[in-house]
C-alpha cells in the first residue's frame, strides 16, 4: 500500500463583502467540506463607495465564523490571481447565483487563468433561496428602509440597523 501525504488545501473566496449575505455564508461553508481553509477575500474597490469599511467587513466576517478556525479574513488590493498565491491558495472560490452571473465569471475565471496558469477557478452554486441575494440588493433595500433579516447573518442585520435605524414597519 502506498502512502501518500495530504498537502493542506485552500480556496480563496475575493469579494467585496459589503455586507456579507446568507449566499455568501453558504458558499464558505460549503467550500470547507472540500477545503482544509478557507479564506475570505475582502477586495479594497477604491472606485466604489462602501457602507462599510474594510475593518468593519472584516471584524463581521469574523465574528460570523468564530465557530471555524478554519476561515481566515485577509484584505487585498491587488490582482486577485497574486493575492491568492500569497495567501498559499491555489484555487479562487466563486459563488454563482444563476445564468446571469455566469458570463461574467467566466470572462474573469479565463483572465486568471492566463495571468497564473497555476490558479484554478471553482464555481459553487448558492442554494436556491439565495439565487436573488446579492450585498447590492440588500443595501439598496436596506437603506430604503426595507426589512433585510431574511438574508443576511444576524451580526449583519444588526450592523445594518445600527448603520441605517430599523426597517420601516409595513404592517400599517
Amino acid at each position: 500500500m502506498t502512502s501518500h501525504a495530504r498537502h493542506s488545501s485552500a480556496a480563496f473566496y475575493p469579494g467585496s463583502f459589503d455586507p456579507m449575505t446568507n449566499g455568501h455564508v453558504d458558499i464558505v461553508r460549503r467550500a470547507l467540506r472540500v477545503f482544509d481553509r478557507v479564506i475570505v477575500a475582502v477586495a479594497r474597490n477604491s472606485s466604489k463607495k462602501p457602507m462599510f469599511s474594510m475593518e468593519e467587513r472584516r471584524d463581521l466576517v469574523e465574528a460570523i465564523f468564530a465557530d471555524e478556525p478554519r476561515v481566515e479574513v485577509a484584505f487585498f488590493e491587488t490582482l486577485t490571481v497574486q493575492a491568492a498565491l500569497s495567501h498559499g491558495a491555489s484555487v479562487i472560490l466563486r459563488g454563482l447565483r444563476g445564468v446571469s452571473d455566469f458570463e461574467y465569471e467566466f470572462q474573469l475565471a479565463t483572465m486568471n487563468k492566463t495571468l497564473e496558469p497555476r490558479i484554478e477557478t471553482l464555481f459553487l452554486m448558492t442554494e436556491k433561496q439565495n439565487f436573488y441575494v446579492s450585498s447590492k440588493l440588500v443595501r439598496e433595500v436596506a437603506s430604503l428602509g426595507g426589512d433585510v433579516s431574511e438574508l443576511v447573518p444576524p451580526l449583519v442585520h444588526r450592523a445594518l440597523i445600527e448603520r441605517l435605524g430599523p426597517p420601516e414597519d409595513t404592517t400599517a
